[in-house]
């Protein structure tokens, strides 16, 4: 069995921080890289080792495949962790790294490449059985296809994808036939420049839908299991802000289906590792649509490790190295429930503008059994406009939801904030809302008690 001897972490802030976190725990030393603006960052503070490797931009610096692996070679490090976002779901990062012969911490490349392409994951969900919104096949610029067959048999509104998009990025609500061609050419425009493919698909859009998501983890041999579910649902320019573990008042026939269909998709990958399978809720038809599946570890990770008691980070490294011993379903129970709350530097009134600037006072309250902090900042550090703006993730525990929400409630209340703007009261509000504790909540929560 091979070992990680010392961890490279191709990533930064918050995730950078979680990852350094569980190998002090299993003495594995770590490596972290960094841009010029991430010199004095926290994860770089915090690894055993530090690297820099290019300019601000992140295709200067986090990007740049071949400046981690001359990072590897100068530190002896044997591994890599991808984190999320980044090249966390990048498969020619993955072969890179193999080929140079270190260990991959996630998936097999060829599997980054089935699963991370949008369309191609649904075209392999219809044949496998999975329930998938009606939509049309993947098409590029100057590419012909029946547009009007394909809105008659969709109906409006309806999305239009990047194919190769994640994270919320190239996606676009057309509510009309005059705005189609307009939003099609945006959105491959969009997705040419963000992931080097301008191919798009258009899906029906499911006004009414929670976001509901399946905790896998896949042992490389064609089995696996599942750790339960979450739910997604409040989100802002489709971008996650508050997540719940198990997802509230769904049906045990739903939430079964769900946990089938996912497990099917990471069975026939022979997955290897921690994934999450995303689907769509339709809160009026009472249906549930394959979404996408992300390889890689997820932001909210944190809401599934409360109510399982499982490290997700240890597991990973574990499988990476053959070490994992593959385990039954009936093995994983869940506990409780926790709420996610993402923290960011961002001005709910000016439509969740980042707000970048120094954090002159950040105080968390202390963390217990009910409460967790992640977080990739301190006090004195800077909230850069070079990255995603997160101050933190606050995670509670509760025996029921009710508890898991009070207890959420009473930690922002005790947080100290002073410089850039930030969502707390937003948050605050969102949790304090009788629709959210009757789980009156949709993916169009956000926009619409916003507006």
């Amino acid at each position: 069995m091979k070992s990680v001897e010392k961890l490279l972490i191709a990533n930064r802030g918050e995730i950078a921080c979680r990852i350094i976190r569980t190998c002090r725990i299993m003495g594995i030393p770590t490596v972290a890289v960094y841009s010029e603006a991430d010199r004095e960052a926290l994860h770089v503070r915090s690894a055993d080792e530090a690297y820099e490797i290019g300019p601000a931009p992140v295709k200067e610096s986090y990007l740049r495949i071949e400046a981690i692996l001359n990072v590897m070679k100068k530190s002896g490090a044997n591994a890599v962790h991808p984190g999320y976002g980044l090249l966390s779901e990048n498969a020619g990062f993955a072969r890179a790294v193999q080929a140079a012969g270190h260990i991959w911490i996630g998936p097999a490349p060829d599997t980054i490449d089935a699963m991370g392409d949008k369309e191609r994951a649904r075209e392999l969900a219809i044949r496998l059985g999975v329930p998938v919104a009606p939509g049309s096949a993947r098409f590029k610029p100057g590419e012909t296809i029946d547009k009007a067959a394909v809105t008659r048999e969709i109906g409006y509104p309806l999305l239009v994808k990047a194919a190769a998009g994640g994270g919320g990025i190239g996606m676009r609500i057309v509510n009309d036939e005059n705005a189609l061609e307009n939003q099609i050419e945006t959105t491959q425009k969009l997705a040419e420049r963000t992931f080097g493919d301008p191919s798009v698909f258009m899906e029906r859009y499911v006004a009414n839908a929670r976001h509901v998501e399946l905790q896998v983890f896949g042992f490389g041999n064609g089995e696996g299991i599942h750790l339960f579910d979450r739910d997604c649902s409040i989100q802002r320019r489709f971008q996650k802000i508050i997540e719940e573990a198990p997802a509230p008042a769904l049906s045990d026939e739903i939430r079964q289906n769900m946990r089938e269909a996912a497990l099917k998709l990471i069975r026939h990958q022979s997955y290897l590792g921690a994934g999450t399978v995303e689907f769509i809720y339709d809160c009026d038809r009472n249906e549930f649509y394959f979404l996408e599946m992300n390889t890689r570890i997820q932001v909210e990770h944190a809401v599934t490790e409360m109510v399982t008691g499982v490290d997700l980070v240890k597991c990973q490294i574990e499988a990476a190295t053959g070490n994992f011993n593959s385990a039954q379903q009936e093995g994983f129970a869940l506990t409780g429930h926790a709420i996610e709350c993402r923290i960011y530097a961002e001005r709910p009134e000016k439509k969740f503008m980042p707000s970048p600037g120094t954090l002159k006072t950040l105080r968390f309250p202390a963390p217990d059994d009910s409460l967790r902090i992640d977080t990739g900042v301190a006090e004195g550090d800077k909230i850069t406009p070079y990255y995603d703006p997160m101050i933190a993730k606050i995670i509670s525990y509760g025996d029921n939801r009710d508890a898991a929400i009070a207890r959420m409630r009473k930690a922002l209340q005790e947080m100290e904030i002073d410089g850039p703007g930030n969502n707390v009261a937003f948050l605050l509000d969102v949790l304090g809302d009788p629709d959210f504790a009757a789980v009156n909540i949709t993916t169009s929560y956000v926009e619409k008690r916003h507006a």
